[in-house]
């Protein structure tokens, strides 16, 4: 079991004016591969959201921080900077398979500027910022994640089959 930080991107939500469904959706569906330590609405400042992550992974020590929102277009869609900010490697693999499967739903995925690495030994995961955008993402990405924390966390040997 894993331990898991979420945070959601959304001016609106972190006012009380939304209610973060996406959030809960990331918490319902990895509820098999961990437990919830922190989950977090800040609204789409990029410090704030860097500050976040730092908090998850450098004090609270989480294995998989996912964040939903502010990875379109819009002037306040800031999390993938604040996310290359405060990771050390790329994971590029992660947000190639997200977008491609979009892609056969909507042409709008290319739209999509989500970032996915690795500070220290916690994976960081941009997800959309609707319920659908991340079901949709999380279903594509969850049969390798469980083999990619355990290698992140040295529980696991390399990829590579005989």
């Amino acid at each position: 079991m894993y331990s898991i930080g979420i945070i959601t991107a959304s001016d609106k939500g972190s006012r009380g004016e939304r209610e973060d469904l996406s959030g809960k959706a990331i918490a319902e569906i990895l509820a098999e591969l961990g437990e919830v330590k922190q989950y977090v609405i800040v609204p789409d400042e990029r410090e704030v959201l860097s500050q976040a992550m730092i908090n998850m992974t450098d004090n609270m020590k989480v294995d998989i921080i996912l964040t939903t929102g502010g990875t379109g277009l819009g002037p306040r869609d800031v999390t993938p900077e604040a996310t290359l900010a405060v990771i050390d490697r790329l994971v590029p693999g992660i947000p190639e398979v997200m977008r491609a499967t979009s892609l056969e739903k909507t042409s709008r995925a290319m739209l999509s500027r989500a970032v996915a690495g690795l500070r220290g030994r916690t994976l960081i995961i941009n997800l959309p910022g609707s319920p659908k955008g991340v079901r949709e993402c999380l279903e594509a990405i969850l049969p390798a994640l469980d083999h990619g924390l355990a290698i992140m966390k040295g529980e696991a040997g390399e990829c590579a089959r005989p």
